[in-house]
């Protein structure tokens, strides 16, 4: 094992903060984590974690350590982007994030096509729709819908997404047609919520004549999988707040209309973040180029058809 494996190595373990879990984003074995862990600690004469059967936790030691081996990871990921910028074969392994409506749809349909162009670069794709921390979840970018939490992060903006508000006909028949957002408070209409832990939005911001507006929204079904909030809208079982080009097809087909027309949910921006250590890398620019012009044309045909 080289000591520069055991020095990635220890940075996972100390950001994930478990031999398992630094294991697993490695593709390693716990064994194989805790032998280079050891090796390093040997090499150093000096413990870099403080082990017992429930937890582990870096010593004075290992957090000194951390900074430092961050920063030979970057010199050294730098001289290969350096050296992979000149060549024609760029390659490498790239952790992506996305939520599951632009993941499902936008991201990974064009994944393929990116690996056929450049097929020395393994792509692993991970579809949330919380939000992510890409230093502690070893993503070289993440596509996001919304405002980023994280004010470090270097930000690529794709597009403001147009959204919708949705219901079924069968829901409409029911419940009757709610012209705005007032009246989706007023009359208790069943609206269906993406919350997850950590989730910053509990109302939907609308666009009235006096300018985006919150309104306080209730509703009887919530979840942390938007498109499981399309299969209850499609379901009747209420109004979803929806990016267009995610229910374009359900809408051309009248399995849902749009509802609220007279105050339309404000746009999202849409963005692919990364970090300052990532900039550089020429295939980590390679997939956001690849990837983001096929976004971009898709939000565009699905908003033209409106």
């Amino acid at each position: 094992m080289s000591y520069l494996d055991n020095i990635r190595t220890f940075v996972r373990v100390y950001e994930l903060g478990s031999m398992s879990a630094a294991g697993r984003d490695l593709r390693i074995s716990p064994a194989v984590t805790s032998a280079r862990i050891s090796q390093l600690e040997d090499h150093l004469s000096v413990r870099l974690f403080q082990r017992t059967t429930r937890s582990l936790t870096p010593t004075a030691q290992g957090k000194a350590f951390y900074g430092g081996a961050c920063s030979v990871l970057d010199a050294v990921d730098y001289a290969e982007a350096q050296v992979m910028d000149l060549t024609e074969n760029p390659k490498g392994l790239l952790h992506v994030a996305a939520p599951l409506g632009v993941g499902r749809r936008l991201i990974a349909p064009n994944v393929p096509a990116f690996t056929v162009a450049y097929p020395q670069i393994d792509v692993r794709l991970r579809l949330t729709d919380r939000n992510v921390d890409m230093t502690a979840e070893g993503l070289d970018l993440a596509f996001h819908l919304g405002q980023p939490a994280d004010s470090n992060l270097r930000i690529r903006k794709i597009a403001d997404v147009e959204r919708v508000l949705v219901a079924a006909p069968a829901y409409i028949a029911q419940r009757g047609h709610p012209v705005d957002g007032p009246a989706l408070v007023r009359d208790k209409h069943d609206c269906l919520n993406l919350r997850f832990p950590g989730a910053a939005e509990f109302q939907w911001r609308l666009m009235t004549d006096d300018g985006p507006q919150r309104f306080r929204v209730s509703g009887r079904l919530e979840s942390d999988d938007g498109d499981v909030l399309t299969d209850w809208a499609l379901a009747g079982q209420g109004v979803a707040m929806k990016p267009r080009f995610e229910v374009e097809d359900h809408l051309t087909s009248g399995v849902l209309v749009v509802v609220a027309e007279a105050t339309p949910p404000v746009p999202v921006q849409m963005a692919c973040l990364y970090t300052h250590r990532r900039h550089q890398d020429p295939k980590t620019r390679l997939f956001m180029d690849f990837i983001i012009d096929r976004i971009s044309a898709a939000v565009r045909r699905a908003e033209s058809a409106s």
